[in-house]
């Protein structure tokens, strides 16, 4: 089956496709920006889901500056060196009162008008200088600071950022300049950095050590898919050069890119005289701990363009503002213990035990040490003298040891060997820094463990989340997903909440998972490594547990997707007496589903020979349903897409393998005409 050609598209298609990337476009920038939306997600998607259905049928229509395109692209081989059009400058420091009005002073000798000068105050932002180039009002161009002349192109990692918008005006009545280019800085705010490092120390992934080098480290990647998927902010503060007269006024400026819709930060003050500017600084020493990023100071600047222009600059520094710079909160104290933690997800954790000590007024006790690999690299040990840092309310954490101040009884430090919670043997994750326990009754992660087991894609246990399962270990009715079999009426009558319905509800949920298939009954194991792809083809292959259980590494390597590291993780798995317990209970409970072997049929199949990668959401179907209903008319699945693919079958939502597809000029399907072709 071939696909159709593009139709051409009407008038009315063109006009309501740009109305549609308008009305997103602005509906972004309120969101992500202003973070004032005006409609609900629902009604965003409506419009956004009709955005890329236009594009999908006319992908010829697609431009780059399309809402659809904030997404990683192909990778880059290598970056590519871009000419600033001026001269990106930095900043000279004044630590405290003294320093800056010595720089203030200085100043006052080259011209005295800067005497009269008034001053615009903004957060000193801890992040990765950007230079982006606008041309019609379209993104064209986006470089790092570099050495201040030349820069590396950086475009397609910054077009992932939300904040950014590829197209100005976003809002009715603003007309952009036919050429202008902006300075701002890309960041991470803390509550985001804190909520990234969670998610990557659940998964056993390595963590970041700050937002700034996290932020840096995000847009210097090869590759913006990885970008892409950093929580990164963009503040705009500067205009470089432009076609339109520029502002006469730093506060202007601000003003003026804000109504370009370009985000700046709301965080600012004015003051008329140095004197005031100071006691500013010195008011935020202690308030900017609320400010929503890092930031070790702020930027005093004249707030006359003209006269901070006339004033130039010295060396790499514009003369006509300073850093006022506070303290680094970072003191020396001892390491008297690391404490390992076992987190829901069987992932170990060390935790640093410091002799206390006071960082910018705050007793701390504790600091993160990330994970083993983070101990080793910095050779710290017990007993060590360490440098500790805490960044606003950000969890204090150790830099560096300082083995000059050793006596000689600190020895090297010996990661745990067994679970602090169950004594179980840990497990390294080959393609990690994570240790793990991958006891299935561990009781630090029995919660985690008994939610997946009862998840829609595992067991589909309806009635049993979060609170439920909260409340069940707590009254030590449930020890291991086989107690779930040996649960009474009696017993869930006695928990809060609890009444007839609600508990027979939930009886019946579980008695009906006893006939959820293997392959959703090896999800619910919750093997380290084994998602729902592979534990289809893991059921496919051996039929029944008993068979998974006794297979070699070697027999489970010959299945495609199951890699080294993965049959490694299953047989380990399989090989645990507190797990093989488990298999054992939940057989005598009737949970052991048995793939029956078909009776050969001769019948052609429509699709036998043809090889399909499915992506995106379906309307009618889950992924799972349309590989089996794919593979029940002998075809085949693929996880990527190649020139042998035959079809890319394509939902809401499709992503990069569209894409692929499209460069490869391989056919593209819908669920509709999937149908047609059974």
């Amino acid at each position: 089956m071939d696909t159709l050609p593009f139709d051409q598209p009407d008038p009315h298609l063109l006009q309501e496709l740009e109305e549609l990337r308008s009305q997103i476009n602005y509906h972004n920038y309120l969101y992500n920006t202003l973070d004032q939306p005006e409609i609900s997600d629902y009604e965003y998607d409506l419009l956004f889901n009709r955005l890329k259905e236009i594009e999908l049928t006319h992908p010829e229509l697609i431009t780059p500056d399309s809402p659809t395109q904030k997404v990683g692209a192909k990778p880059s081989e290598r970056f590519q060196k871009v000419q600033h059009p001026v001269p990106i400058l930095s900043l000279s420091n004044g630590f405290g009162p003294q320093e800056t009005m010595e720089w203030y002073r200085r100043l006052v000798r080259l011209d005295a008008e800067v005497e009269k000068a008034d001053f615009l105050l903004e957060p000193k932002l801890d992040g990765l200088t950007v230079v982006l180039h606008y041309e019609n009002g379209v993104f064209r161009l986006g470089a790092t600071r570099g050495d201040g002349q030349i820069g590396e192109d950086i475009t397609s990692n910054l077009r992932t950022i939300p904040s950014l918008p590829l197209r100005i005006p976003v809002k009715p009545g603003i007309t952009a300049p036919e050429h202008i280019v902006f300075r701002g800085e890309a960041l991470i705010l803390k509550e985001d950095f804190t909520k990234l490092n969670a998610e990557l120390e659940a998964k056993g992934e390595k963590t970041y050590l700050n937002p700034r080098n996290t932020a840096a480290g995000s847009l210097r990647q090869l590759d913006p898919a990885v970008t892409a998927k950093r929580p990164l902010k963009l503040f705009i503060y500067q205009i470089l050069s432009s076609s339109e007269p520029i502002p006469e006024s730093q506060a202007d400026i601000l003003d003026y890119i804000a109504n370009l819709s370009l985000p700046t930060d709301s965080i600012r003050w004015h003051a008329r005289d140095i004197q005031e500017a100071i006691k500013i600084c010195e008011s935020q020493a202690t308030e900017r701990h609320k400010w929503p990023f890092e930031a070790d100071g702020i930027v005093i600047k004249i707030n006359d363009q003209n006269l901070f222009n006339r004033l130039g600059y010295i060396g790499k520094d514009a003369r006509g503002a300073v850093a006022y710079k506070y303290p680094g909160e970072e003191v020396e104290t001892i390491l008297l213990d690391i404490q390992n933690n076992v987190g829901r997800t069987g992932v170990i954790t060390p935790l640093a035990i410091l002799k206390p000590v006071m960082i910018g007024g705050v007793l701390v006790k504790q600091a993160t040490l990330h994970n083993f690999d983070f101990i080793a690299e910095k050779d710290i040990r017990l007993g060590d003298h360490v440098l500790v840092k805490r960044a606003g309310e950000v969890i204090p954490y150790i830099m560096a040891s300082l083995p000059d101040k050793r006596d000689g009884k600190q020895p090297p430090y010996t990661p745990p060997k067994t679970c602090p919670s169950c004594a179980s043997e840990l497990v390294k994750d080959p393609e990690a820094v994570a240790w793990y326990c991958e006891n299935t009754n561990c009781p630090a992660q029995l919660n985690r463990t008994l939610e997946n087991y009862a998840s829609r894609a595992a067991m589909d246990i309806a009635g049993l989340g979060e609170k439920i399962v909260v409340q069940l270990t707590e009254a030590d009715l449930v020890k291991s997903i086989a107690d779930l079999y040996t649960l009474k009426k009696d017993d869930l009558l006695k928990l809060d909440k609890f009444g007839d319905l609600k508990a027979d509800n939930l009886l019946r949920a579980i008695e009906e998972s006893k006939s959820r298939s293997l392959q959703r009954l090896i999800i619910g194991l919750g093997i380290h490594g084994i998602g729902e792809v592979s534990a289809g083809d893991l059921a496919k292959q051996f039929k029944d547990l008993d068979s998974l259980a006794n297979a070699s590494i070697d027999e489970l390597q010959n299945i495609a997707g199951i890699g080294p590291n993965a049959a490694q993780s299953i047989a380990h798995w399989f090989a645990q007496e507190q797990n093989k317990k488990l298999l054992e209970s939940l057989k005598s409970y009737g949970v052991w589903p048995i793939i029956e072997d078909q009776a050969q049929d001769d019948t052609p199949k429509p699709l036998a020979g043809l090889t399909f990668v499915i992506t995106g959401t379906l309307p009618g179907m889950s992924r799972d349903e349309a590989k089996s209903l794919i593979e029940l008319h002998g075809g085949k699945t693929s996880g990527s897409v190649s020139k042998k693919t035959n079809y890319v079958l394509v939902g809401a939502d499709a992503g990069s393998k569209l894409q692929k597809a499209l460069e490869l000029g391989v056919p593209t399907i819908s669920e509709d005409d999937l149908r047609q072709m059974l």
